[in-house]
């Protein structure tokens, strides 16, 4: 009986603006390169470009299938016979992703996600914290600061100019183009004040 090939975990995390996206893209060009089946996956609550495609604040695209949950991802690489497993903005995932993760790693596959590792609050965001916790490797990117051009590890959200609140929407997905988040260093990042009375 032949040994099942190594599965492997690479998780990329970081802040807005960090360049997740392009390093996932990246990776994902070198195992074509190399010969390898690989599958982009993408959340469809993530609707800034079409569901067909992955693109990135830069404009790099890659081809990708778009699932309303983790429970539609093992079928989807079963189907296509894919040895590389690509999962972006795993945040918007359900906890189930983790163990998805853990299942397609068993079977041999590379599995790489990407996606921010804390909301606008500075929280550990959704499954992104188990799924560092389990990874075989992790990539951490930074950005930089709008206010100081410092490295940046958090993300800002704006409603109106202003810092978001507590009381705001956790999940706001914002456009390639807009002004609804920044990155933040630590010492510039706010969190605003209620805006209900």
């Amino acid at each position: 009986m032949t040994p099942m090939p190594s599965g492997w975990i690479h998780v990329i995390a970081g802040c807005m603006f960090s360049g997740k996206t392009d390093e996932l893209l990246r990776l994902l060009r070198r195992a074509e390169i190399a010969g390898r089946r690989v599958i982009l996956v993408r959340p469809t609550i993530d609707d800034r470009t079409s569901p067909e495609v992955v693109e990135s604040r830069s404009g790099v695209a890659f081809r990708a299938r778009a699932v309303a949950s983790s429970a539609d991802i093992p079928a989807l690489v079963s189907r296509e016979r894919s040895s590389v497993v690509a999962i972006d903005e795993a945040q918007f995932f359900d906890q189930g992703i983790v163990e998805i993760a853990e299942l397609l790693a068993a079977e041999g596959r590379m599995v790489i996600l990407s996606g921010l590792d804390q909301d606008f609050l500075g929280r550990p965001f959704g499954p992104l914290p188990q799924l560092l916790a389990l990874a075989d490797e992790v990539t951490k990117l930074t950005a930089i600061c709008t206010v100081c051009g410092a490295e940046a590890t958090r993300t800002q959200r704006l409603v109106g100019g202003r810092p978001a609140g507590r009381d705001d929407p956790l999940i706001v997905v914002g456009g390639l183009d807009d002004e609804k988040y920044e990155a933040r260093c630590r010492a510039h990042h706010v969190i605003g004040s209620s805006r209900r009375g």
